[in-house]
């Protein structure tokens, strides 16, 4: 429930419609429990969203409800309630499991169209499907990915938005285990990102990664901070990026009153994190943050994006277009997605951890 006892909105997009997206969202739908505390809404493209259910027999049989934004009721597990993004009839077809500019195009609308009730107050999360980055580039998008195409819907730039992947505890871990990844640096070559690394953008991840961790935990996180280099740069053989760039927000970030260890070896932090000494971690560039949380659990990870005045959370896979139509798409990160974006909005969250003073 909200602040005023009303149930949240959440949008869910499916992200490319060739993709697994729209069938891990109506998966997703059939099963997750947050139906008794949020009312959900797929804002789609409708006859897009029912020719995949008419192909996919081994998906629940649902019937499709085109709704309005302003629709207030509850959501069930009986029937989809779709938020159309277009009028009925005026859709292009997209062919399934192919890269297109029509699906870039379908996928960037669903975005914009969600962003735009939120933004009304209509709605109080955004939980998106996988985009495919080649396909919105073929449809005219010139952006890396959801995180930076939200922070310019919002009026910001991209580096204003930090990306976190959140991986909820196993199912028999307390209620509010887990463990949060922030990146320094967002989708760029690993050069790039190097070269962008510093002291301000560092900490700045960390106080989002801790505001965000403590609203999900409940307390106070254990954050630690990654070394860029092998061994932590070896006292400078091998690099010099850790006492000059990484350390200093150690510091900082310590003087600001967080509990954070660091600069650790990226090799042996992630084990110690996996094993439970840590909350969270800052990681310096995408792959030294997605690899260890895919290895330890791909399909229960989240992406949360940090720094925008909304709430937004991801699945953590991509569109999977070599299994689109197989059955072998697994709906549990977007049921995470979900039941996270549910629970931000429950904390209190809104600024989606801003930085702390």
């Amino acid at each position: 429930m909200t602040a005023s006892g009303i149930p949240p909105t959440i949008l869910l997009t499916c992200g490319d419609p060739a993709g697994i997206g729209p069938e891990v969202v109506v998966a997703a739908w059939a099963s997750t429990a947050a139906h008794a505390r949020a009312r959900l809404r797929v804002v789609a493209d409708a006859a897009m969203l029912a020719d995949v259910i008419a192909a996919c027999r081994w998906l629940p049989q649902l019937p499709i409800v085109v709704v309005e934004p302003e629709d207030p009721r509850p959501s069930t597990p009986g029937a989809i309630l779709v938020v159309a993004t277009r009028p009925a009839g005026r859709a292009e077809s997209v062919p399934r499991a192919t890269v297109t500019a029509a699906g870039g195009a379908d996928a960037v609308l669903a975005v914009q169209t969600a962003l735009a009730i939120e933004r009304r107050g209509l709605a109080q999360a955004l939980v998106t499907g996988p985009l495919h980055k080649e396909a919105i580039h073929a449809a005219g998008y010139d952006v890396p990915g959801h995180t930076e195409l939200l922070a310019r819907g919002c009026g910001l730039p991209d580096d204003a938005a930090s990306m976190m992947l959140w991986l909820p505890g196993p199912d028999d871990a307390a209620p509010r285990a887990g463990l949060g990844v922030v990146h320094a640096t967002l989708h760029e070559s690993l050069q790039a990102a190097i070269g962008r690394l510093s002291t301000g953008r560092i900490v700045q991840a960390g106080l989002r990664l801790a505001g965000l961790l403590a609203a999900l935990l409940g307390r106070e996180p254990r954050i630690a901070v990654a070394a860029l280099n092998p061994h932590g740069g070896e006292s400078g053989l091998f690099g010099d990026e850790e006492p000059r760039i990484i350390a200093p927000a150690v510091a900082r970030l310590a003087e600001g009153g967080l509990d954070v260890t660091g600069p650790l070896p990226a090799d042996t932090l992630f084990l110690r994190a996996s094993r439970g000494d840590f909350d969270g971690v800052v990681a310096m560039h995408h792959d030294q943050g997605h690899i260890p949380i895919k290895l330890l659990g791909m399909h229960r990870a989240v992406n949360v994006t940090l720094g925008l005045p909304l709430v937004r959370t991801s699945v953590a896979h991509g569109t999977a277009f070599d299994i689109v139509g197989t059955g072998a798409a697994d709906p549990t990160s977007m049921l995470s997605a979900i039941d996270a974006a549910v629970r931000l909005v429950e904390a209190g969250v809104r600024a989606a951890a801003a930085p702390r003073a």
